[in-house]
């Protein structure tokens, strides 16, 4: 394996870094739908750097280069402060609500990064895993409103410190079917709802938020059931 070839992994994991530089001259210039492409395609890279990483045995043919930590840098920016930016930024809330709510944002995404019990034995995430990318995406297109906002905000925010789990839509394995079934109909929705300038129809916007809440939910569904058969057994 080249060492270029280890280097081209290394360099697409840091693109994500410029991805987020333009979302957030985006959000600054109020242009949504450019600052979601750019969190998206981000959300895209860090689904497939992992694996070609694994592929072309980084951590053996670069041991002094942690591509792991780069990755973390990345996943914090597109993950975490971007969105932060965009509910700070946004209009969602009024001031000082607005600054109030990204600043717990990016201060409890920063914990949840440094917590090395995030990782579950079923391949998910203890405690909420700090997707306020998609956290936020749902709360620019759905508008609910500033009560609600800031009740979700502070719900994801406690929910990060519990020990309730989140399914890795990826590598889940229980269900599994289904669960990749529904991860691409989001993903697929999702650029629909882009597409449709972030104000899907009825039709769309339900079957959203059903696919969301699914993928919300079935972590704990799957923590829940795990238990009652250990308790039975």
């Amino acid at each position: 394996m080249s060492i270029l070839t280890v280097w081209a992994v290394h360099l697409l994991t840091a693109s994500g870094a410029g991805l987020a530089l333009i979302a957030a001259v985006a959000a600054s210039q109020e242009s949504w739908q450019l600052v979601f492409l750019c969190l998206g395609v981000a959300f895209i890279v860090d689904g497939i750097d992992g694996p070609l990483a694994r592929w072309a045995h980084v951590k053996e043919r670069l041991p002094w280069f942690d591509g792991s930590l780069l990755d973390f840098v990345v996943d914090y920016t597109n993950y975490v402060f971007i969105p932060a930016y965009v509910v700070a930024q946004s209009g969602l809330l009024d001031e000082p609500l607005a600054s109030i709510a990204g600043i717990v944002i990016a201060v409890v995404g920063a914990l949840y990064f440094a917590d090395n019990r995030m990782k579950t034995a079923e391949h998910g995430f203890r405690g909420f895993p700090a997707v306020w990318n998609a956290v936020v995406y749902l709360l620019i297109v759905y508008q609910p409103g500033q009560i609600i906002t800031v009740a979700v905000i502070l719900f994801f925010a406690v929910l990060t410190f519990t020990p309730a789990e989140f399914i890795h839509p990826i590598r889940v394995t229980r269900l599994r079917p289904l669960t990749l079934a529904v991860m691409l109909a989001w993903a697929v929705l999702s650029i629909v709802v882009l597409a449709q300038d972030l104000q899907p129809g009825a039709v769309v916007s339900t079957a959203f938020l059903a696919a969301s809440a699914y993928l919300g939910l079935i972590g704990l569904f799957l923590q829940f059931t795990r238990r009652e058969a250990g308790a039975s057994a």
